[in-house]
């Protein structure tokens, strides 16, 4: 061994056990398995994944920093959960660039890759039918990231990522209050047909409708739930 190679430290080790908690966190925010206003507690969330409380802390206040997580200190930690108004921001933004990653992505698609995303739609076709939401939320995260992250951009992808992680746990309001609908056949299906075609304009429409059509239930739910809280509070200061 060189003995200039530095010796791995006790604040190295934290730094590095921080960043698989901050990763495996990031993974349940994105996939909807973490829902909006659930509560993250230290200590439980140490002992499930064999670390010290420490680098669960540094991981969580990296969430808050980022805007996926709200700590407020002796009361709770908790997953956030985005106003309508914060929502649409992001599906707006989410519209620009998602087709732009698909379309990027779309000189590295090969037959292999489309059997696997269309695989995954079956799955969440069926998860569906089935009221298996867990596993219809997990199939559509990976349908779009299936996609997006072969766009050979890792800075894209890693912006889409952190807007997924503030928008995933929201998805989970999708079923059984919200469920997408569309007008037509489902978006995902155009979405394979645009790769076999090879067609980026035809992919990015699809992309982009799948957000709007996809979200369209869940937009209005994020209303209507937003009047309920709204009217509780104004009960709350008549009593």
């Amino acid at each position: 061994m060189d003995d200039r190679t530095p010796l791995p430290t006790d604040e190295d080790e934290t730094s590095s056990l921080s960043e698989i908690v901050y990763a495996k966190l990031r993974q349940s925010l994105m996939r909807a398995e973490l829902k909006p206003h659930e509560r993250l507690k230290v200590r439980n969330l140490a002992q499930q994944m064999g670390t010290s409380e420490t680098p669960v802390r540094e991981a969580l206040f990296q969430l808050a920093h980022e805007g996926a997580i709200e700590i407020r200190p002796r009361y709770y930690i908790r997953v956030r959960r985005l106003s309508y108004a914060e929502y649409t921001e992001i599906r707006d933004i989410r519209m620009n660039l998602e087709p732009f990653a698909a379309e990027r992505a779309l000189p590295h698609i090969d037959d292999a890759v489309i059997d696997q995303l269309a695989a995954s739609h079956d799955a969440l076709v069926e998860a569906e039918a089935t009221g298996d939401w867990r596993t219809a939320l997990q199939t559509n995260f990976d349908f779009h990231f299936g996609l997006y992250t072969r766009s050979g951009m890792p800075t894209l992808t890693e912006v889409l990522e952190g807007l997924w992680i503030r928008v995933g746990p929201l998805l989970s309001d999708l079923y059984p209050d919200a469920h997408p609908t569309y007008a037509d056949r489902h978006q995902h299906l155009n979405v394979l047909d645009a790769l076999r075609a090879r067609d980026a304009y035809a992919l990015r429409e699809a992309i982009r409708m799948d957000l709007m059509e996809g979200g369209q239930n869940l937009r209005q739910h994020l209303k209507e739930y937003e009047r309920q809280e709204a009217t509780a509070k104004k009960g709350s200061r008549r009593r």
